[in-house]
């Protein structure tokens, strides 16, 4: 894991994709909030794109959404940008936290949710995820250019209860340009010629 984190920061110096911080003329704190977030994960989400298939801007998406550009109680203290429960698998660690899980009686209760040493950690997972899970495996038919059809795809597959989620990545993909990153070089080409 540390190999990988390193050479995600040797190539992140090396992306050809200028960034899209350049000013944001507004006092809302939570566009900048979201701008920073893409900044600061941009280049994880690039080499994960090219790692597994999964366009950037739809992870960016998922981060920025799930994780309220890292602010939320789960990205803090779990260090989850994605929302992951646990499932019946999870050998690591976990978070519990109320979500969208209701007992018998049809009161709200904790979910399990998995819990990261780190939010590299958190990414790959979460490629991994979509990556290894047999209900996902459509998505990887759509070019990783063609964020809409991921979009529509994951809600198809499940990953989220909320029915607007596919409009909410799209309205995101396209207010802050994600979609520029799907175009973005494959940062391991810089780091294979280093």
């Amino acid at each position: 894991m540390l190999k990988l984190f390193t050479l995600i920061i040797l190539f992140s110096s090396f992306t050809t994709t200028d960034t899209i911080l350049t000013t944001v003329n507004t006092s809302d704190g939570e566009i900048i909030s979201k701008y920073n977030y893409i900044d600061q994960y941009k280049d994880l989400a690039i080499a994960e794109m090219y790692r597994t298939g999964i366009p950037a801007s739809i992870t960016l998406a998922q981060g920025l959404l799930e994780s309220q550009a890292g602010k939320s109680d789960l990205a803090i203290y779990a260090n989850n940008h994605f929302g992951i429960k646990c499932k019946k698998y999870w050998q690591g660690a976990t978070y519990y936290h109320k979500d969208d899980d209701y007992n018998d009686n049809g009161k709200l209760i904790e979910s399990c949710f998995r819990h990261y040493d780190s939010v590299l950690e958190s990414y790959v997972d979460h490629s991994n995820f979509l990556k290894q899970s047999a209900h996902y495996s459509k998505l990887f038919t759509y070019s990783k250019k063609d964020f809409a059809s991921w979009a529509w795809g994951l809600k198809e597959a499940g990953y989220a209860t909320d029915k607007s989620y596919p409009i909410k990545l799209i309205k995101l993909i396209q207010k802050f340009k994600l979609y520029e990153y799907d175009k973005a070089e494959n940062p391991w080409n810089h780091i294979l010629n280093y």
